[in-house]
C-alpha cells in the first residue's frame, strides 16, 4: 500500500550564546543547597499526607456500603445453593423417569395398576393371644 509518508526535515541545532553565570545566584546556590531540597520535601510531604487524609476517608465513607454488599452476596450464595439442590433433585428425578430400564416401576409408582406376574404380599398381625382365665392346676 501507498500511504502518504511523511516529509523529514533536517534538524539543526540551535546554537546559543554560552551564559554566563552572575556571582549572586552561584553563591545562593552554593550557599543554600539545602533549602530547595527541604522545600520540595515539605511540598511532596503535604501532599502526600492530603491524599492519605483523602484516601482513608474515601474507605470510612465506603465501608457501610461494602458491609451491606457483602451481606447480599451471603445471602445470594445461601439462595444458589438451595437452588442447585433442587436442581441436582430435578434432574435426579429426571433421569429416573425417563430411564427405560425403571419404566415399569414409575408406571406402578404413579398408578395403581399392579404387573400381572408379580403375586401380592398380605402383611397380617399375628393373633393376639386371648387371655387365659386364671384356673388352679391341681
Amino acid at each position: 500500500m501507498q500511504a502518504i509518508q511523511p516529509t523529514a526535515t533536517p534538524l539543526r541545532p540551535v546554537k546559543t550564546p554560552p551564559r554566563v553565570a552572575s556571582r549572586r545566584s552561584s553563591r545562593r546556590q552554593r550557599s543554600y543547597p539545602h533549602q530547595t531540597l527541604a522545600a520540595e520535601t515539605g511540598v511532596k510531604l503535604a501532599v502526600n499526607m492530603v491524599l492519605s487524609v483523602c484516601a482513608t476517608s474515601a474507605v470510612i465513607q465506603l465501608w457501610p456500603h461494602y458491609q451491606a454488599v457483602q451481606e447480599k452476596l451471603q445471602e445470594i450464595k445461601a439462595e444458589v445453593n438451595l437452588t442447585q439442590e433442587r436442581v441436582d433433585k430435578s434432574r435426579s428425578d429426571f433421569n429416573r423417569y425417563f430411564d427405560p430400564s425403571l419404566a415399569k416401576t414409575v408406571m406402578q409408582e404413579q398408578s395403581n395398576r399392579v404387573d400381572p406376574q408379580q403375586r401380592p404380599v398380605i402383611l397380617q398381625e399375628p393373633p393376639a393371644p386371648e387371655a387365659e382365665e386364671s384356673t388352679p392346676q391341681p
